[in-house]
């Protein structure tokens, strides 16, 4: 990381409940009990005191990213699937569980779950028609002057 950069650190679960409980509940004043505990701004301090009294904990949500598109249940069905059948593709396994669940899941989301439960995705084979030569290599007949019959 760069020198210019600042760091983001988040409070650790014993400095929030030092800010909350004993220094907020003693009566001190929002301003004095942000810039007694680890000299933070009021504005980190009001944004912790807010979250606090709309939701009634300081806990630290741990959700990033994007929703997850498959619950754990969906998780079991993709892997129970893919063992009964084991010549499904996983475009097959993402619409039976579209079908199954009324949610729509990708093709990708089934191969990740797949290589999650320690399976690997079956990818569906493009057979590619070959010529009369190249058919003749593949059978040993390719220099021999054997023709197809």
């Amino acid at each position: 990381m760069a020198n210019n950069q600042s760091v983001r650190r988040h409070l650790d679960a014993f400095t929030r409940d030092r800010i909350i409980g004993r220094e907020v509940g003693e009566g001190r004043s929002v301003t004095k009990c942000g810039c007694r505990v680890r000299n933070f701004s009021l504005h980190r301090f009001t944004r912790l005191w807010r979250q606090f009294q709309t939701t009634g904990t300081a806990i630290r949500g741990f959700s990033s990213g994007l929703p997850r598109g498959t619950t754990p249940a969906d998780d079991r069905y993709i892997v129970l699937q893919a063992r009964r059948n084991r010549r499904k593709t996983a475009g097959e396994i993402a619409r039976h569980t579209t079908q199954a669940t009324g949610r729509p899941i990708s093709r990708f989301t089934v191969a990740r779950r797949l290589h999650g439960g320690g399976l690997f995705a079956r990818r569906p084979v493009r057979c590619v028609p070959l010529t009369p030569i190249g058919e003749g290599v593949l059978c040993g007949a390719g220099n021999t002057g054997i023709e197809r019959q």
